[in-house]
């Protein structure tokens, strides 16, 4: 396709996407732009990220840019690093062999697409690098919006696998057998369910049955790279409709497997929250505001770690402070083995779990101190948020907060005796200090120790 025909013009691609496009063509290479960021030029969209393909290796790569770093085992990769932009870099990737070759008698080596290449019973590639051409690295694309190329020596577009038909058409296609390709690769089922919500796109049919049967598959994925892929479905301004999706195609479960049993009523108080979390996620990133994952994961856990805590007190007549930590440490326990959310986020998702704790005990300095907490907005925000969904007493919590906040200091003083007489609180009166004089020393009365 000419230039006419696609639409894409250069001002829409990165100057550092393009300087390694035209370092890679005049050191004799062939380079494209390829997949996601050719699809989101084409139907209008900015592109997040720019990925270049390329017949040079990775080692030629890095001889070409020293701001390079090769990356992984699995997808061995060339990262070009501008700054904070980072460009990736693939060689064209080839097929597999059907049938591992047999070794030479005179040697025990293998051969190279043995070496480099290796799948599981499953059929799942566990090692991709096995290079090949660009007709062959097209057939190894995963969807059809995803196997165009963009080439800025003539500003022409390939397309492979009749990608404009099916932007046209407004469907997400696998290239070749669905079941065969999502053996290959379980994270194309997320992937498929993402490109559909941002795009608005509908899945094939045939995709989507696959993925119907399939979805267990997505438990031999580490759990450290599904933290990346399921940020990416929630964390990407269409998060709700993402979430629709995977609960129509059952994807949940494997991912969440404590919340997933919550959610089969959509009218419950479970269901109701996560939706209302994420649409004021999507707002918050449709309006250029900061998220943080800890809040979101907070959210999809908070309901298993309260339906455990109350287990915990009935089984084990546990109080609910005790109960409601060894909650916190098991669902936490149990999600990190299925998606591993960093250190840096767990910490806080327990902050404000425990600030619910918290939040009501507003007399004397609590109150005030609790203003002062690094959490506080975050823990405040989660509160609002149950309130809004439960209502009752939690909603008059909230609400007390919202106005506790908003207030000034000698209205929050009278609120804080108000509140003191509703609940019937005793007045603290301050303790005396103790004196440094010693009792006097008697054979019948000796002193203290």
């Amino acid at each position: 396709m000419t230039r006419g025909e696609h639409g894409i013009s250069r001002k829409g691609i990165s100057d550092n996407a393009l300087k390694v496009l035209y370092r890679l063509n005049s050191a004799g290479f062939e380079a494209y732009l390829v997949g996601g960021c050719v699809r989101d030029l084409i139907v209008g969209l900015h592109p997040k990220d720019f990925d270049v393909v390329t017949n040079a290796t990775p080692d030629e790569v890095k001889e070409l840019f020293k701001n390079c770093r090769l990356i992984g085992r699995r997808f061995r990769l060339a990262h070009v690093v501008f700054g904070r932009e980072i460009i990736e870099v693939a060689t064209f990737r080839g097929h597999h062999q059907s049938e591992p070759e047999k070794s030479d008698k005179k040697s025990d080596k293998k051969s190279n697409k043995e070496v480099l290449g290796k799948q599981s019973q499953e059929g799942q590639i566990l090692r991709d690098n096995v290079f090949g051409s660009i007709e062959e690295d097209a057939e190894r694309r995963d969807f059809t919006v995803n196997a165009m190329y963009y080439r800025v020596t003539d500003f022409t577009v390939t397309d492979f696998a009749n990608g404009m038909d099916a932007i046209k058409n407004k469907r997400i296609e696998l290239i070749g057998d669905p079941e065969t390709r999502y053996r290959e690769d379980p994270v194309r089922m997320l992937r498929a369910v993402r490109f559909a919500a941002k795009l608005d796109m509908t899945i094939s049919d045939d995709s989507v049955e696959a993925i119907r049967r399939l979805g267990s598959l997505l438990s031999n994925i580490p759990p450290a790279r599904l933290f990346e892929e399921v940020l990416k479905l929630f964390i990407s301004g269409q998060g709700l409709q993402t979430y629709d999706l995977m609960n129509k195609y059952d994807l949940i479960q494997p991912l969440l497997p404590q919340l997933a049993p919550l959610l089969v009523d959509a009218q419950s108080r479970e269901s109701q929250f996560i939706r209302q979390v994420l649409i004021n996620t999507d707002n918050r990133i449709n309006t250029g505001m900061r998220v943080t994952p800890a809040f979101l994961y907070a959210a999809f856990l908070w309901y298993p770690i309260e339906e455990y805590c109350q287990k915990m007190m009935d089984e084990a007549g546990l109080n609910h402070f005790d109960a409601f930590n060894i909650a916190i440490n098991d669902v936490l326990h149990r999600q990190v083995q299925r998606i591993m959310i960093p250190k840096r986020f767990t910490t806080t998702m327990r902050e404000i779990w425990q600030l619910q704790l918290r939040l009501p005990k507003r007399f004397g300095r609590r109150a005030y101190q609790m203003l002062e907490h690094p959490r506080f907005r975050a823990a405040y925000d989660f509160l609002l948020l149950r309130g809004q969904i439960e209502g009752g007493q939690l909603l008059e919590l909230a609400d007390w907060w919202t106005s506790f906040q908003e207030a000034s200091v000698e209205q929050r003083k009278t609120m804080l005796i108000k509140l003191r007489d509703e609940e019937g609180g005793a007045v603290r009166r301050p303790r005396k200090r103790r004196t440094n004089k010693k009792p006097k020393s008697t054979a019948s009365n000796p002193s203290p120790q």
